[in-house]
């Protein structure tokens, strides 16, 4: 079955994942971008729990200030510097700092089964699991604080 290019194009655009993974996702759902993006995530998971055992010594610190009344200090944790300096990186590593300003997780394992608050059909595990599949590396949460003005 042929792909549409503008189709690959478009998936892509939304998954971040390679052309040819994007080419055999939308040839195995018949063109259907839903379906294809469905197969990718699979894929992704599957990826990412070959990774879970890797080292993660990289990475960085990301603050978040919230209207002046809530801030947090995140460890997001990679395999390579190379990965860490990305903006997609950094990005992920925001989210994740925006994302305990607003739910107030009490640990790590709280926080990965938390919904996303941009997305409610993701837990922030799976949005972690979806940067593994991109970047090819593992990416853990290493640790977090949280202040909020009077508590």
């Amino acid at each position: 079955m042929a792909v549409d290019v503008s189709l690959i194009k478009e998936l892509r655009e939304k998954t971040g994942a390679g052309v040819a993974d994007c080419r055999e996702a939308l040839e195995e759902a018949c063109n259907d971008l839903k379906k294809a993006e469905e197969i990718l995530r699979k894929k992704g998971f599957e990826k990412a729990a070959k990774k879970a055992d890797r080292d993660t010594n990289a990475g960085l610190i990301e603050s978040y200030i919230h209207q002046g009344r809530v801030g947090v200090l995140v460890e997001v944790l990679c395999e390579t510097d190379f990965v860490a300096r990305t903006e997609e990186f950094k990005k992920l590593s925001h989210e994740i700092a925006m994302q305990i300003a607003s739910m107030n997780p009490k640990d790590v394992k709280a926080l990965e089964k938390q919904e996303y608050i941009r997305d409610p059909q993701k837990t922030i595990s799976d949005l972690v699991k979806e940067e593994i599949a991109k970047f090819g590396e593992n990416i853990t949460i290493g640790r977090f604080s949280r202040f909020e003005l009077g508590k």
